[in-house]
């Protein structure tokens, strides 16, 4: 990866990309940081410290701070990335849709413009409820003029979401590639040594010998180490369905008779699975956070407790650890369910045999298809598992060491992805180059 990096800065039109990526990052994170007007920020800090559980603190780790910091990027890419997973979702049921993803590069612009129009969309509704509710518990400097404080902060977090998502876009064009997808992992990036930090104040600088202060310095580090390494297992691994694809005649030679693959990744639906299931689960407790309802000791309350990571896997409270339960279910159906409306075996097998192409052992069509789903659910079902793993792990050294981290499975799954995917981007681009120059030459 550095040897690519470097490789890469040695070309200039890399180079200007990595540098244009870079300045637009910086640009970022000072968006982070200037406050929206209308906030009184130290009683929004405090009214933060105070909630129970962690009903935003799964929300503050995507914006990179921005949400805690009540900046004019609080929304950040999260309404572009809600929209994004509700269009390609609709490809699904509308066939207009459908139709337009399929249309090559004209539908995909067209896509891409309704997507953008529902960010807006989405950013308009998420601000005003967030305004309303802020506005209830008393977090806002009304003054004389309450309705023009809520517009002007509307105004200022749907501006801040759609302005972050044109540097997205502008990143993908301009840059390195994978534009939304690398705002967020610099989001999420710049949260990880404040969460170090507290690991380290934590359970290293209070240890009460050097001995238990190195022993735990290891379990941390050892912790992490196999975490990553089972992301990035985890995020490359395929399973490699062999193809044939026969001979035929053109003119007086016969062409054709190559072998090749088809790559099934076995986390095929990559970290959506986690998103879906931790929204759904942290829907009913922001509501109520925002409403400013307290379940306390009802059945009401302790449901919504059992919603809350941060009750999981803690001995105090085994009860609560139902939720976790719930959770792996809803991480285990979204696997399936995504990977159902994204890769469609019947398409692949028709696809295959339009071109002459057979699986060994397999006759074409319908049971080529029902081979490719035989396959496909047994590799789901392994990297739902795998998703799991590395979900629950960080929840289990919170909930039972008290380890107070932000960063999770899905953190690390959208950090070692988006790397290894933009590395990836950056040895095409480089290789495309060494064409472009050979052949010129």
């Amino acid at each position: 990866m550095l040897e690519t990096l470097r490789n890469a800065f040695k070309i200039k039109d890399i180079r200007n990309r990595l540098l244009f990526t870079l300045f637009m990052l910086v640009v970022i994170r000072l968006g982070c940081q200037l406050p929206v007007p209308g906030v009184d920020r130290q009683f929004f800090s405090e009214w933060f410290a105070n909630l129970t559980g962690d009903s935003f603190d799964f929300f503050n780790a995507f914006t990179g701070g921005s949400f805690l910091n009540m900046s004019v990027f609080a929304l950040n890419i999260t309404p572009y990335i809600t929209s994004s997973i509700i269009v390609q979702l609709m490809t699904i049921a509308i066939p207009k849709l459908e139709e337009m993803q399929r249309d090559g590069e004209d539908g995909r612009k067209k896509l891409g413009a309704i997507t953008r129009y529902l960010t807006v969309v989405l950013s308009l509704i998420e601000s005003t409820a967030m305004a309303i509710g802020f506005d209830r518990q008393g977090l806002l400097e009304t003054g004389d003029n309450k309705v023009l404080t809520i517009v002007t902060l509307v105004v200022a977090l749907t501006a801040g979401s759609a302005f972050l998502m044109w540097i997205g876009e502008q990143i993908t064009e301009y840059g390195v590639g994978n534009g939304i997808s690398i705002v967020l992992t610099i989001n999420i990036i710049s949260r990880i040594p404040e969460d170090l930090n507290s690991l380290y104040v934590m359970f290293v600088k209070s240890a009460d010998s050097v001995a238990y202060a190195v022993l735990a310095a290891v379990i941390i580090l050892a912790v992490i180490l196999a975490t990553v390494i089972l992301t990035i297992l985890l995020c490359d691994a395929e399973r490699r369905i062999p193809v044939q694809y026969s001979k035929k005649m053109q003119g007086r030679k016969m062409v054709g008779g190559q072998s090749s693959y088809i790559p099934l990744k076995v986390n095929t639906a990559g970290v959506i699975p986690i998103i879906f299931a931790s929204s759904l689960m942290q829907f009913p407790v922001v509501i109520c956070q925002l409403l400013g309802v307290n379940g306390g000791t009802t059945i009401w309350g302790k449901m919504l407790s059992a919603l809350s990571s941060s009750n999981w896997c803690n001995p105090a409270k085994p009860a609560y650890t139902v939720g976790l339960l719930v959770y792996i279910v809803l991480v285990v159906f979204f696997a399936y369910f995504y990977t159902s409306i994204t890769f469609n075996p019947l398409e692949v097998a028709n696809n295959l045999k339009r071109g002459g192409g057979f699986i060994p052992g397999r006759r074409p069509g319908k049971p080529t298809s029902d081979y490719l789903t035989e396959i496909l659910n047994a590799i789901i079902f392994i990297g739902a598992v795998g998703l799991v793993i590395v979900a629950v792990i960080p929840i289990f050294f919170n909930g039972f060491f008290g380890a107070n981290v932000t960063f999770g499975g899905t953190s690390l799954i959208i950090i070692v992805g988006v790397i290894l995917e933009t590395v990836k981007q950056i040895e095409s681009q480089m290789v495309v180059r060494y064409y472009k120059g050979f052949l010129n030459s």
